[in-house]
């Protein structure tokens, strides 16, 4: 796989998910796919299209600000805009095997998202 094929998925990724479309999205997921962020740890690409049609009920917008790549391994800089807090800086790492990404990694502050009084 080139640098560009990863790159191409890692961009098609966060093209489907700021458009909602979630058909599109699981394409580019391998089934066995895992997930890791604050605010969740999932395995598999139906549990991982929910989780991410569940952050969407309450995103406003994704705004990329860099990738960087190598090799088969993303590294996506975004705000993450929320109906319920300030834009989040973010950092998505994903690495993509024939043309499916097989683990994503997450991190941003989530306290802001956090219910009040937690």
């Amino acid at each position: 796989m080139s640098q560009n094929d990863a790159d191409a998925v890692a961009e098609a990724y966060f093209a489907a998910w700021k458009a909602n479309d979630w058909d599109r999205l699981r394409g580019l997921l391998a089934d066995d796919v895992s997930f890791r962020g604050p605010l969740a740890s999932i395995d598999g690409a139906e549990e991982c299209v929910d989780g991410l049609r569940g952050m969407a009920r309450i995103m406003t917008d994704i705004v990329v600000h860099k990738r960087f790549v190598d090799g088969p391994d993303v590294l996506t800089w975004f705000d993450l805009h929320t109906s319920v807090a300030p834009p989040a800086p973010t950092a998505n790492w994903s690495h993509v095997e024939d043309g499916r990404i097989t683990a994503i990694q997450v991190t941003f502050d989530a306290r802001p998202l956090a219910p009040p009084g937690d």
